[in-house]
């Protein structure tokens, strides 16, 4: 699994991930369904997650974030 620092939320249901290290792809976009456990409502700006990387369904040619799982609830 990746980890990262939650950038940004949105209240329509979704946010952005800076993954640690130089990935070079820049910041994930996440969708409430992609997080696991305590869902996305605990999550907080500056948070630090785990997550896995797939392709964006809706443009291949990206990625996204998916099985976000906030650091303290592993």
């Amino acid at each position: 699994m990746a980890t990262g620092t939650i950038r940004t939320l949105r209240d329509r249901g979704f946010g952005f991930i800076e993954p640690d290290g130089d990935s070079g792809s820049g910041e994930l976009f996440f969708h409430h369904s992609a997080v696991a456990d305590r869902g996305f409502e605990m999550l907080q700006v500056g948070q630090r997650v785990s997550f896995d990387v797939t392709p964006d369904p809706r443009d291949p040619g990206r990625q996204r974030a998916i099985n976000v799982v906030p650091e303290d609830s592993e």
